[in-house]
């Protein structure tokens, strides 16, 4: 479940609280109810991290295809 908050969140925020929910769900001793919700946020958070890194994969695709139009040229 992603918030308008989570929108402003940059990708090294969104893997550093990623990283953290991994630990905190890792160590243990939550009740159900945070474990579920921890997760929940760990999913939002990938996804967010997943975007990022799609839309850079985009950018970097296109500055590549403009490099090889001008060498084309």
């Amino acid at each position: 479940m992603s918030t308008t908050a989570d929108q402003g969140l940059g990708y090294e925020a969104a893997r550093d609280e990623l990283v953290d929910v991994v630990r905190r769900l890792e160590a243990g001793g939550l009740s159900l109810e945070d474990s579920l919700a921890l997760w929940e946020r760990g999913e939002s958070l990938a996804k967010l991290c997943e975007r990022h890194l799609a839309g850079a994969r985009e950018r970097i695709d296109t500055a590549l295809a403009v490099v090889e139009e001008d060498v084309a040229e």
